[in-house]
């Protein structure tokens, strides 16, 4: 609220403890509580306030605290996302960090002529542990170039979720183990997902 005198009337200056003052502020005596409930206690304290500087900082300080825990008992309008000093956050993100177990990993493509051959493949690169998991999709039709004309052929798509580690020996493997002479080995990086499957990813796999 603000007054004619043009001075805010704060409405927890009501509720602060009189303190003592050393002498060379003891000109202006501070308000009383019983004052400081009406217009012109209000305008005396802001008054005392100006006039001596430690007073009043101490008086300001001691009406923040007031509102901070009104604030408080009404609802927490003051969370400690509002105090970046308690840190509150960044050990949480340090726990985080530090309790992860996952590695960079990858998806791979690699398509196959048949459902058989795509199977005999899957499970030759699960063995060695050179990925975690191989899905077959079935159905794809593959349209492309090869020694000047246009092919176009039904094949099997192989996604492989692996480590970017492993992608080198992979690679090898599916070149040695394929029926076609260029086989497509495309990867892809992952980069984010379920925790705890990207951590089950390197647990099933080797490290080199």
């Amino acid at each position: 609220m603000r007054f004619p005198g043009g001075h805010a009337y704060i409405s927890g200056l009501s509720k602060l403890p009189e303190m003592p003052l050393p002498a060379p502020f003891r000109v202006f005596s501070p308000p009383s509580s019983a004052s400081a409930a009406s217009p012109a206690g209000a305008q005396r304290a802001l008054l005392y306030g100006r006039r001596s500087p430690l007073a009043g900082a101490l008086l300001f300080f001691s009406i923040g605290a007031v509102s901070a825990a009104v604030a408080c008992r009404t609802g927490c309008a003051i969370s400690h996302r509002r105090l970046p000093f308690l840190g509150a956050r960044g050990l949480s993100s340090t726990r985080m960090e530090s309790a992860s177990t996952t590695v960079p990993s990858i998806v791979v493509y690699v398509t196959v002529p048949s459902r058989e051959a795509g199977k005999k493949l899957s499970q030759s690169i699960i063995i060695e542990k050179l990925a975690a998991c191989v899905n077959i999709v079935p159905g794809i039709e593959s349209v492309y170039w090869w020694e000047g004309k246009v092919h176009s052929d039904a094949e099997q798509l192989l996604i492989i979720k692996t480590r970017e580690s492993l992608l080198d020996a992979l690679t090898a493997h599916v070149k040695a183990n394929h029926e076609y002479d260029v086989p497509e080995v495309i990867a892809l990086p992952i980069t984010g997902g379920n925790t705890k499957y990207l951590e089950w990813l390197k647990n099933s796999t080797r490290d080199n």
